[in-house]
């Protein structure tokens, strides 16, 4: 007769198991950040040419000698380089990313002034993407072949292939130009964020709609969802109360994967929008030529993103009871 041996481990055991492991994966992100901060740095230095004369050189004017040495030392270009990182380190550390040379303002200030509308833009945008893509990633799973699978498979194919950049000039000019029911450009209550949420958001929709699709067709043909249908269950119940739970698991952990693509595609949203967020000033500093305020952008977009994938991580743990047993 074979013998089952069990492992029973105290809560002080598995509250250490986790806390090493969230240690471990704290330390691995720092790691990642400090990389960040390396190749953030480094954007100065790689870019041909003087950086000091490049920044000053405004429609083609040539800056005097004395601007471009009075530039490199208030920069610190005259040190050694790995002198200049660990200062520039130093002073990210004390939240201190320098002065911005189009506006003179704290490129800390200028930044975290601005992130609420790009937060607020990605928020509405996620929203967006899940109202659309769940209903539709439900009814595909639960009848595949049917009606409502065919449309999530148009629905998948024109967001993965559709460009954020077309089909937002396709809502301005038919939302805002043609039926005037939104503002063209700006931030000014609701109505404003509609057409760049929707913009942002459907690039992500189709991803969800097939993802779902396949976790409702897995998760339907496990036992206990047989037995709920035994007991008599309604579809709605079995559908939102056993199968859903399960099946939405692995889209919370490609959430925090779209966090960068959704910082990424805001840039090119906020600028067709002239939406007042961290990625159209990062636009206006690549203009400008303000490394300085480009260092910073790449920099808080790395924590963004780096904070976001620590929290789905948690969040995942929590949420997937297996992951406890583990």
């Amino acid at each position: 007769m074979k013998k089952e041996y069990r492992i029973v481990r105290s809560s002080e055991e598995v509250s250490l198991t986790f806390f090493s492991r969230i240690t471990r994966k704290i330390v691995h992100l720092l790691l990642v950040l400090l990389g960040v901060s390396i190749i953030t740095f480094s954007l100065m230095h790689l870019t041909p040419g003087d950086p000091a004369e490049i920044m000053l050189r405004t429609d083609g004017i040539q800056p005097t000698r004395e601007a471009i040495e009075a530039l490199r030392e208030s920069l610190g270009l005259n040190e050694p380089v790995a002198l200049q990182y660990v200062h520039w380190l130093g002073k990210v550390l004390r939240f201190d990313l320098g002065l911005s040379l189009s506006t003179g303002r704290p490129v800390t200030e200028e930044l975290l002034s601005r992130l609420p509308a790009t937060l607020g833009m990605t928020l509405a945008s996620v929203i967006f993407a899940l109202l659309l893509a769940l209903p539709i990633g439900i009814g595909s799973g639960w009848r595949p072949g049917g009606w409502i699978d065919r449309i999530s498979r148009w629905v998948a194919l024109s967001s993965v292939s559709m460009p954020a950049y077309w089909l937002g000039l396709l809502l301005l000019f038919y939302g805002a130009v043609r039926l005037k029911w939104f503002p063209v450009a700006g931030m000014n209550g609701f109505k404003s964020v509609v057409l760049p949420a929707v913009t942002l958001g459907f690039g992500m929709v189709g991803v969800y709609v097939r993802l779902i699709r396949t976790g409702m067709i897995e998760v339907l043909e496990r036992p206990y969802i047989k037995a709920a249908r035994a007991r008599g269950l309604s579809t709605p119940s079995i559908l939102l109360r056993h199968a859903l739970h399960n099946a939405l698991l692995p889209s919370i952990t490609l959430l925090g994967v779209q966090i960068g693509s959704l910082l990424g595609g805001a840039v090119i949203v906020e600028t067709l929008f002239a939406w007042p967020g961290i990625g159209k000033f990062a636009v206006e500093a690549i203009y400008a030529k303000d490394y300085i305020v480009i260092q910073g952008y790449v920099l808080l977009t790395a924590i963004i993103v780096v904070t976001v994938n620590l929290t789905v991580d948690l969040l995942y743990r929590r949420l997937d009871p297996r992951m406890k047993l583990r």
